[in-house]
């Protein structure tokens, strides 16, 4: 492969990599609104490892143009083992949902893995011919890692395997989880693309030095 299908490579890998760790610092996977009770509304968030809870209170005044307003936001570890039921009735969810938070942080390792597998790879052009199966290799293992953390939020989602998941809507994490593993599916295909095309000789894939493979 050519120089330049690595740096496009490189980039895309980088972008893929920042959306990857923001979602996993996002606590918004998934977001549960309660029905305004006595003037109280409550918004639980959902992250991979953190819950977040704001409660906002509005209380009508003596007259019609006034009000009282109160929030709270608190946020603690998610799920919690005695707290969120790990011990008990939620243990298969608890444990579904930690590795989806792990499944998320290996697919960062991949990632981090993929980008070094290039600037190694570039360092000379027999590497180049050989180093973009390990990149295709570490970027589909990636996407395969966040489609794992994908499919399980969604499933415990869609099953309501926590309380309250019944009323759960995907938020801007599930996005971006979503936008990662398709991104980095897509980049995966590219790359192997370009690099059977190189090794098929066609210069757009492998440069002006186009090479074919001596079969023995």
């Amino acid at each position: 492969m050519r120089k330049l299908s690595y740096v496009i490579t490189f980039l895309a890998v980088v972008v893929s990599l920042i959306v990857t760790i923001l979602s996993l610092q996002r606590v918004d996977w998934l977001v549960v609104k309660t029905p305004e009770i006595l003037h109280t509304q409550i918004t639980v968030r959902y992250g991979l490892t953190t819950l977040c809870e704001l409660k906002h209170v509005s209380i009508p005044g003596s007259d019609n143009n006034s009000k009282f307003e109160y929030s709270s936001y608190d946020c603690r570890p998610f799920p919690k083992r005695v707290q969120d039921g790990c011990e008990e009735e939620n243990s298969g969810f608890c444990a579904a949902w930690t590795s989806a938070g792990y499944a998320v942080e290996i697919s960062i390792g991949f990632a981090v893995l993929a980008l070094f597998a290039i600037l190694i790879g570039v360092s000379t052009g027999s590497r180049r011919r050989r180093i973009w199966k390990a990149v295709a290799g570490l970027v589909a293992l990636q996407s395969v890692m966040q489609i794992v953390a994908f499919a399980i939020v969604t499933d415990t989602m869609r099953t309501g395997a926590f309380p309250t998941f019944e009323d759960a809507k995907p938020g801007t994490g599930y996005a971006l989880s979503t936008f990662t593993w398709i991104f980095s599916a897509v980049i995966a295909t590219g790359v192997v693309v370009t690099g059977v095309f190189a090794d098929k000789g066609h210069k757009w894939a492998a440069g002006n030095r186009a090479y074919r493979r001596i079969d023995a």
